[in-house]
């Protein structure tokens, strides 16, 4: 399945690519399009850490999401899909909420972290735990409430704007002294909206995980971007 991708990358890229070991926590929205774009790369070692189940209001956005698999572990759901592209891949999963115990990192030797989870004390906790290895971390800030996602970015968080969720870590990462931390975030200012579910689309999170996909490629193959 490699022999387009390796056209483009060359077989020395490509095989610095597909021996990364990426863990991905999260993998809704956003997290869902970075594990599908790192599968389909061939990226050989991926370890996915999610404690939700599918359900219907995740039809419009998550790429692993389908009426059939209504009630099912998201881990459960994206190993059996990867495994469906891929027979060659190593999917490490747990369904277990990470909140401060990384063990299952610790275990799985990470290259990277792509952090797309919800729960803002775990990517605080995150953040710190990356900062005393030798690993590396890109974190999803928010992508409900936006229309426009050319807004989309890659970039230092101390450069960010609009985004609560920012805003709140980089008032932790000043605290904790740390920098250089990557974030996908966008310039759009959230849309007010009156009930408590945050509203959402098909597209913006899509092109949120394959903006992590396409920084993550080019820092390890050190193209510019």
């Amino acid at each position: 399945m490699d022999d387009r991708t390796e056209l483009l990358f060359g077989k020395e890229n490509l095989d610095k690519l597909q021996n990364l070991r990426v863990a991905i926590i999260g993998i809704g929205g956003v997290g869902g399009y970075v594990f599908e774009s790192l599968v389909r790369l061939g990226i050989k070692n991926i370890l996915i850490v999610d404690n939700d189940k599918i359900s219907l209001s995740n039809l419009n956005r998550q790429i692993i999401a389908t009426r059939d698999v209504i009630g099912e572990y998201k881990v459960d759901v994206a190993e059996k899909r990867a495994l469906s592209i891929n027979k060659n891949i190593n999917v490490i999963k747990s369904n277990e909420k990470l909140i401060s115990d990384f063990t299952i990192i610790d275990s799985f030797k990470a290259d990277y972290i792509i952090d797309c989870c919800d729960t803002l004390i775990t990517k605080k906790n995150l953040i710190k735990y990356v900062a005393n290895s030798n690993m590396k971390i890109i974190s999803s800030m928010g992508c409900g409430k936006r229309k426009d996602a050319s807004l989309l970015e890659v970039t230092d968080i101390s450069k960010t704007s609009y985004d609560p969720i920012a805003r709140e870590l980089r008032y932790f990462i000043r605290k904790e002294k740390l920098k250089n931390i990557m974030v996908l975030c966008s310039k759009e200012i959230p849309i007010k909206q009156k009930k408590k579910e945050i509203s959402s689309c098909s597209y913006v999170p899509a092109l949120g995980g394959l903006l992590i996909v396409n920084y993550l490629v080019n820092q390890v193959l050190k193209l510019s971007i």
